[in-house]
């Protein structure tokens, strides 16, 4: 009996899921047999460190803290957007889990839910194939091993993922819905508003006009993110406040110039090193515009690279602060969808572990993500 196209479609997700799952496995099995070896609590890695133990204590007590460092700069928990705090605090009240838990469940299930929506986004733009292949990708990202930490990027991918597809389906409030969430999981939303407000503009100058819904979509998209800013504007009594407290932070726009000095003090080869892997950077955003991928996707793609490199922060954080940025990995998805499975499947494999292997070292390293 042949497969209906409901039951192809159905299969293809499953697919798509369940290689994507295999990667985060992968990834915990081999950071469980690192941490047994080491004498390490792999499970607490996870949970409750670096950014983790800020968004656990929002949950449980509300924003008003701030870490004094013994240089004299003040870090205010405000840094933090609130969406995942929410949950873990919803999800905590209701289930016996505690908060840090809580943001385990709310990340790993987010992680499933990304990768649907990756699927269907590459699915929509390249085909079933190179769909799976795309949302299998992304759960061997160098850096996904967050994926399985109790962070907000599988929760802002997934909102992402979707708002996207829901532009490229034309539900346009849909996407603006999702897009105000993802508004208050991660500044990163920025370019997520860019990618619908753009997309919409091309279809006005294209069509001379625009459906209601889509005008709705566009005014919808940025208010998580400005009330957000609202709020703590309110709270502390000033316009510029947010941006004063991502500045104290360290994480304030220059243009890049904290990049550039932070490649002029290395030693020359690690610098060499660095900018090979920019250039390679640069590349894969090329590829993607000769690729003509969606214009959502695209926009959305380069506006997550471009507010990962123009900012002040700590450059080690860079490459998770990009990883939500899933249309960098559509072209390899359509370039493995091209040679065959007995090769994309050893391929994806080998990425599989070398990933684990690096999140394994990272985790139980002293270095953040």
């Amino acid at each position: 009996m042949s497969l209906t196209r409901s039951d192809r479609a159905v299969n293809l997700t499953l697919v798509a899921l369940g290689g994507y799952a295999a990667t985060r496995i992968v990834g915990l099995v081999v950071l469980a047999i690192a941490a047994a070896a080491t004498g390490e609590d792999g499970l607490h890695r996870l949970k409750g460190r670096w950014d983790s133990v800020w968004y656990v204590r929002i949950a449980e007590h509300g924003y008003g803290y701030e870490a004094t460092l013994p240089n004299g700069d003040v870090h205010p928990d405000l840094a933090f957007f609130p969406l995942l705090p929410a949950l873990e605090r919803g999800l905590s009240a209701v289930l016996p889990v505690d908060a840090a838990t809580a943001g385990l469940c709310v990340s790993w299930t987010a992680g499933v839910v990304a990768a649907w929506g990756i699927f269907k986004c590459g699915e929509q733009a390249f085909g079933a194939r190179a769909g799976v292949l795309l949302a299998v990708l992304w759960g061997v990202y160098p850096t996904a091993f967050v994926q399985s930490m109790a962070y907000t990027e599988t929760l802002f991918t997934a909102l992402a993922a979707w708002s996207l597809y829901a532009v490229l389906r034309g539900r346009w409030i849909l996407a603006g819905v999702l897009c105000a969430a993802a508004g208050l999981t991660r500044p990163t939303a920025a370019a997520l508003i860019a990618a619908l407000g753009i997309t919409a503009l091309v279809a006005l100058v294209r069509d001379r006009r625009l459906p209601w819904s889509t005008v709705a979509g566009v005014l919808v998209a940025p208010l998580g993110w400005l009330a957000y800013v609202a709020y703590v504007g309110v709270r502390e009594g000033g316009a510029t406040a947010y941006f004063d407290v991502q500045a104290a932070w360290g994480n304030s726009i220059d243009g890049g110039v904290a990049l550039a000095l932070f490649i002029a003090g290395l030693p020359w080869p690690a610098a060499l090193g660095l900018c090979a892997a920019l250039g390679l950077l640069g590349w894969l955003v090329a590829l993607c515009v000769r690729q003509r991928q969606p214009l959502p996707v695209l926009v959305y793609t380069i506006g997550v690279v471009f507010v990962s490199l123009v900012g002040a922060a700590y450059f080690g954080s860079r490459p998770r602060l990009m990883m939500p940025a899933f249309g960098l990995l559509l072209p390899p998805a359509v370039a493995l969808a091209r040679v065959g499975t007995r090769t994309a499947v050893p391929v994806l494999a080998g990425l599989a572990l070398a990933s684990a292997v690096y999140g394994a070292f990272t985790l139980l390293g002293s270095g953040p993500p």
